[in-house]
């Protein structure tokens, strides 16, 4: 399974969940496998302004120039239910979240947390109430998160304060089904709407979508594939590529068999407006 796509130094990088790699490849598909993750699923990646990389998981780490993994920053004391994604904004403010519920059991999923880690290395809650928080994205000016919602079908939007905190939530836009997301030079934001077979009720609609939106829901650019989306992010020389990360999702019960089948891919397709803003 192929999650967190970043754009970083000229290659794409990801998050192999299942082999615990970091990969990253070229425009050509070499890929090289940079670092090591968890082994387990969930975890993600993103980079701090001195180019050290940074790894969620049952904590948050930092792989040092040697290749060495340490703890970047303490954040037990907030939740011991580890960390999700992860956004690094233009001032170095470290943005990760945790869903704070066991997603296999099934509880109940209105628990998600953002934590905020300041470059001084300084910790502390910023959001909560989230319902399964996935992808972050910071926009150009540092002054507005937008994460998904994963179970509520929705983006949901922050204005971000000279200290990092978080203020003034709202919908963004609603009826989709967010993971990982982009946002380009016009404001607009990438993101997964679902599986559209569930919506449609059709077996032969595509598995995964993704769409491009304005604040307020209204859809520009739409691309369609055969599998789950998991992810998606812009990149390239120019920042016009878009990335998407897919598999084919069958549900929890099914994950050991589709890790087993290695069904994930990393696609491009041709973006009308250059990626901005953080990741």
């Amino acid at each position: 399974m192929v999650e967190s796509p970043r754009w970083h130094n000229g290659r794409l990088w990801f998050a192999h969940w299942g082999a615990g790699e970091i990969v990253a490849v070229d425009l050509e598909g070499t890929s090289e496998v940079m670092a090591h993750g968890p082994e387990g699923l969930g975890w993600t990646i993103d980079w701090l302004p001195d180019g050290r990389l940074l790894v969620t998981g049952k904590q948050l780490l930092c792989v040092e120039p040697d290749g060495s993994a340490v703890p970047y920053a303490d954040l037990s004391d907030i939740t011991q239910l580890g960390w999700n994604d992860i956004v690094v904004d233009g001032r170095g403010n470290v943005y990760v979240t945790s869903i704070a519920f066991d997603y296999l059991a099934g509880k109940p999923p209105d628990a998600g947390i953002i934590a905020l880690v300041t470059p001084d290395g300084k910790s502390r809650q910023v959001a909560g109430g989230l319902r399964f928080p996935n992808g972050m994205v910071v926009t150009p000016d540092n002054a507005t998160l937008i994460i998904g919602e994963s179970f509520a079908g929705r983006l949901t939007a922050f204005d971000i304060d000279a200290t990092g905190d978080l203020s003034n939530r709202r919908v963004w836009a609603e009826g989709l089904g967010p993971d990982a997301i982009c946002m380009d030079a016009e404001g607009a934001v990438w993101t997964g709407t679902g599986d559209t077979r569930l919506s449609t009720g059709r077996d032969d609609s595509p598995a995964g979508a993704v769409a491009r939106v304005r604040e307020g829901g209204e859809e520009l650019n739409r691309v369609e594939h055969d599998r789950s989306i998991l992810g998606c992010a812009l990149g390239g020389p120019d920042r016009r590529t878009l990335f998407l990360v897919a598999t084919e999702w069958r549900g929890t019960d099914q994950l050991d068999k589709v890790l087993a089948e290695r069904t994930g891919q990393v696609l491009t397709a041709p973006a009308p407006t250059p990626g901005a803003g953080w990741p």
